[in-house]
This record gives structure tokens, sequence and C-alpha cells, in this order.
């Protein structure tokens, strides 16, 4: 089981940051929907096969944030 919840994620990191999902399309170089469709299913982010794996051994997946030391 993946235990973030990948879109709260995301927008509590963006408005930790003043960002906007639009803002983050545009950096990255693609469009606003394709990054809110991608915020909204955790199957865009979390490969399901690998999921499935981790849980067989017997783990959950859970993703840990980092903050970059060297913001450009």
């Amino acid at each position: 089981m993946l235990r973030n919840n990948i879109e709260l994620d995301i927008k509590t990191k963006c408005i930790e940051q003043s960002a906007t999902q639009a803002k983050i399309a545009e950096n990255i170089g693609t469009s606003p929907s394709y990054v809110n469709k991608i915020v909204r299913s955790k199957e865009q982010i979390m490969n399901k096969t690998f999921q499935a794996m981790m849980e067989d051994l017997g783990f959950d997946v859970e993703l840990h944030y980092v903050e970059k030391e060297d913001k450009e």
C-alpha cells in the first residue's frame, strides 16, 4: 500500500513554496492539465507492479521528501 497521499503532499508543498501547479507545469515544460492528471492519479507516480512486489515482500511504500541543498 502506498501510504502517502500524493495529491495532498503536492498541494501542501505548492502552498509552502508559494507555487501553483500551472507554474510547475510551465517550469518543467508540460501542460497544467497533465500536471493535474499526475497529481490526482497515484498510478501515474507509483508503478503498481513495484508496489505489488513490495507488498508481497511484506512492505508498504512510503515516500519521504528532502529539500535540495543546492537550490538554483
